[in-house]
């Protein structure tokens, strides 16, 4: 049997409410808004409500996926105290 090697995945391993608590962490509900034009990011925004719609819209969970993706490559993503990203 083979072994296989460390996933090349960057959500490999994440949960979707770390991810949408760290979008929120590094960019804050309003600018969250403005680049994900999702209307739970928008309106009376909470992580919980989030994950609520983020779970049954799978076109949504991907755009929220995608630009977590995209701010990991572009290093906008907050770091932690040991300069890992949270």
């Amino acid at each position: 049997m083979q072994q296989q090697g460390p996933s090349n995945d960057p959500l490999h391993g994440l949960t979707l409410e770390r991810i949408v608590t760290h979008l929120v962490e590094s960019y804050g509900w309003e600018v969250l808004g403005t680049q994900i034009r999702i209307r739970c990011f928008t309106d009376n925004p909470s992580v919980q409500s989030s994950l609520k719609f983020l779970r049954k819209t799978p076109w949504a969970r991907t755009k929220v996926e995608d630009f977590y993706k995209y701010s990991l490559r572009k290093n906008k993503l907050k770091q932690g105290d040991r300069g890992v990203v949270l």
